[in-house]
């Protein structure tokens, strides 16, 4: 049986690299094999306009004209590529859907080396791993290396690391986390949240040619923000740690002073008695913000729409059961 797909792609500056695109996936709406030997087709590709400042939207409507595979979806104003690729994902209607970029970067060819790695491990989420340095400059990989390293230390086990918009998620998944997921969650901590297990396949990443990036400094630096609020609550609970490490200082130190005390030895007048309340109020301050901070974690959590479960069909019924039934 073949796979169905659609395919995700959120447009901010699209005006020259759609139609290239569309031009390499017209081949791929027929059943294609994988180098697996998996049969899979794109069954739609869903255009997600981001309003974006070049002529996207006639390019959208020319292609739509063109092909019934393609699907538009028009977005009231720029809400970014995260809504929009859970605008585009929302909008969706085959098994499985695979996002990625307007720039060329990503080749539509490779879906079927997702789906590979998705079939060999039953695994619900796929990433695409860079085999090559991304075509950003020097500064730019090393900043989002190191903010990807500092977010995986705060995030509750997902590898952040892994995170690529070029991806392929079960399609009821993909669909119900479009449906929950708050405005200022970070896709793929939505994702986490609810995917069994998230795994990678191998990826060469195409140069993106001249085309400028959408994202600025600022745009960056948001994005950034955003993974830091969506990584959980394990960083609020490092300040009720380190609250509970000083009070039990300022505990070891009160008895020294006191044992020093008893046995004659010498203290500086006020000094003792002041280190002494400051690590016991700093500690009892810090343990208070980490319980409230708890609290705060808990209400963004519900304002995210991170779900307590999520309902999906039998496994074996879908399409990764399917290749273990013929097994």
């Amino acid at each position: 049986m073949t796979h169905e797909i659609s395919v995700v792609v959120p447009v901010y500056k699209g005006e020259l690299t759609l139609r290239p695109l569309l031009a390499e996936i017209i081949a791929l709406t027929e059943p294609t094999s994988s180098p697996a030997g998996i049969l899979w087709r794109v069954t739609e590709v869903l255009l997600v306009h981001d309003n974006g400042p070049d002529r996207s939207a006639a390019v959208i409507r020319d292609l739509s004209d063109e092909h019934e595979f393609v699907r538009p979806v028009w977005l009231s104003r720029n809400f970014g590529q995260h809504s929009a690729t859970l605008a585009g994902m929302a909008s969706s209607g085959s098994e499985w859907i695979v996002t990625l970029d307007e720039d060329g970067q990503h080749d539509p060819a490779d879906i079927g080396r997702l789906l590979d790695a998705a079939v060999a491990h039953a695994a619900p989420l796929v990433y695409a791993k860079p085999t090559n340095a991304k075509p950003h400059g020097a500064v730019r990989n090393a900043a989002s290396r190191g903010a990807k390293a500092l977010i995986a230390s705060l995030a509750d086990g997902q590898k952040t690391s892994d995170f690529q918009s070029f991806r392929l998620i079960l399609g009821e998944i993909g669909r119900s986390v479009a449906a929950y997921a708050g405005s200022g969650v970070y896709l793929d901590i939505a994702l986490g949240w609810v995917a069994s297990r998230a795994v990678t396949a191998d990826i060469f990443f195409r140069d993106e040619g001249e085309r400028i990036s959408g994202y600025s400094g600022r745009k960056l630096l948001s994005h950034f923000w955003r993974l830091v609020l969506s990584s959980g609550t394990r960083a609020l609970r490092i300040v009720a740690i380190a609250g509970g490490v000083l009070a039990a200082i300022g505990v070891i130190l009160a008895i020294s002073f006191i044992i020093e005390w008893f046995s004659g030895a010498h203290l500086p007048a006020g000094w003792t008695s002041l280190m002494t309340v400051l690590l016991l109020t700093s500690g009892a301050v810090l343990i208070s913000l980490g319980v409230v901070a708890e609290y705060l974690g808990t209400a963004v959590n519900m304002a995210m729409g991170k779900p307590p479960y999520l309902i999906i069909s039998d496994p074996s019924d879908g399409p990764l059961g399917r290749h273990r039934k013929s097994e």
